[in-house]
């Protein structure tokens, strides 16, 4: 392992690097086509990752959440439609989950009132965009859920018999 940076503010590919004890030498060779070079300006910001390299460094790194965070911070498609998540635990995200449905299970009647006729009117769009709200919270739990899984997966806490 090379020294290790005492740089402060680092980012996600950084900190995810780093905590696989990793020298930017090393997690070249594990990365394959990804020099030192082009680590050191993803890392420094000097140069924005390609979403083929954050799928690698995702699973070379054992880190569900940087496709999540490339996604939602810097890919212009993923800002716009990907929801914010992070790795909780598994208890956590299962409570969100449950939550999330509830309040969308309270909303049940409304939605069918305001699908009904197709349209959604100025006396409805109050309620609208309550219920996308909570369809928006849904989306968030579902996204942590997949993160969970991916890394209880890669850490070996989900059971292969799944």
């Amino acid at each position: 392992m090379g020294k290790r940076s005492v740089k402060e503010n680092k980012n996600i590919y950084q900190l995810s690097r780093e905590a696989k004890e990793l020298s930017r030498e090393a997690a070249s060779e594990l990365l394959e086509y990804i020099s030192p070079e082009r680590i050191e300006k993803i890392e420094s910001g000097k140069s924005m990752p390609h979403p083929d390299e954050v799928l690698t460094m995702e699973e070379q790194y054992e880190n569900p959440e940087l496709c999540n965070y490339y996604c939602t911070n810097e890919c212009p498609i993923g800002m716009k439609y990907v929801p914010k998540a992070r790795l909780s635990d598994f208890s956590q995200v299962t409570i969100d989950i449950i939550a999330s449905l509830n309040a969308l299970s309270e909303e049940k009647d409304r939605m069918i009132a305001i699908a009904r006729d197709g349209r959604v009117n100025d006396f409805e769009r109050r309620d609208f965009d309550e219920i996308l709200e909570k369809l928006s919270e849904l989306e968030r739990s579902i996204q942590g859920m997949k993160i969970w899984i991916k890394y209880a997966a890669s850490s070996g806490k989900l059971d292969d018999a799944m």
